[in-house]
């Protein structure tokens, strides 16, 4: 990742943050994004004079073109967007409110259209570029108790094999992560019970890790992945 530039959303904490730790470390400048700016900022301070704290709600369009904005003005180019940032707020679909259903949308789902269409004309004057963003297993097998997660999810699926017919004459690629059950602070609210009983149901019979994750997302942001394009990797220890 030697000279590339990445944009993570979601950096602040968990997966992204893992993401971006690895990111540098392989040799990338990033620019750490989240909705809270303490944990971005933080972020970009230890990885070091390469990296670039950023807060931004990935749901306000003119938050995330100012986002671009400052990263170009900072390296001058843009190589990789890890569309990573994601919400989850659940219930049944007899209790869901719209208030519910819409942030979730909003953020997973329209979120990732900001992002990706914020960063398209840098990509397009390059000829070249890397759409790597978040989808979930639930995304593909649905799950109880998320019509909005997994529906904002499955939705990332079909964005993501659209943009990869659209963009890839142009160069750009496409591709989607699809975790499982991975131990972050989101999970870690989860009973422990029931956090063991998922563990179970994993073939390897454990819960992934957020650095689990991150490698798959390096291996796509590379050029080791130039030849992939519309395709959605399972990090799930063979769950699905």
């Amino acid at each position: 990742m030697e000279g590339k530039v990445v944009i993570v959303t979601g950096a602040g904490r968990g997966i992204g943050r893992a993401t971006a730790l690895l990111l540098a470390k392989a040799g990338a400048s990033v620019a750490c994004a989240d909705r809270d700016e303490a944990p971005a900022r933080e972020l970009a301070a230890e990885i070091g004079p390469t990296a670039l704290g950023l807060a931004i709600d990935v749901a306000d369009r003119a938050q995330v073109d100012a986002m671009v904005a400052a990263v170009l003005a900072r390296y001058g180019r843009i190589d990789v967007l890890i569309n990573n940032a994601g919400i989850t707020q659940d219930a049944t679909l007899a209790k869901m409110t719209e208030a519910q259903f819409d942030r979730v949308i909003d953020v997973n789902l329209k979120g990732v259209f900001h992002c990706t269409q914020a960063v398209l004309p840098t990509f397009l004057a390059q000829g070249k570029g890397k759409i790597v963003s978040a989808s979930s297993v639930v995304g593909l097998h649905g799950n109880f108790g998320q019509t909005n997660y997994a529906a904002s999810k499955a939705a990332v699926i079909g964005m993501t094999k659209t943009w990869a017919k659209e963009l890839g004459p142009k160069g750009i690629t496409a591709n989607a992560v699809a975790p499982g059950f991975i131990l972050t602070d989101m999970t870690r609210a989860i009973p422990a019970k029931l956090l063991e009983g998922a563990a179970e149901r994993v073939p390897l019979k454990r819960l992934g890790t957020p650095e689990d994750v991150a490698q798959a997302y390096l291996f796509l942001a590379s050029d080791a992945s130039d030849f992939i394009n519309g395709h959605v990797l399972c990090v799930d220890g063979g769950m699905a």
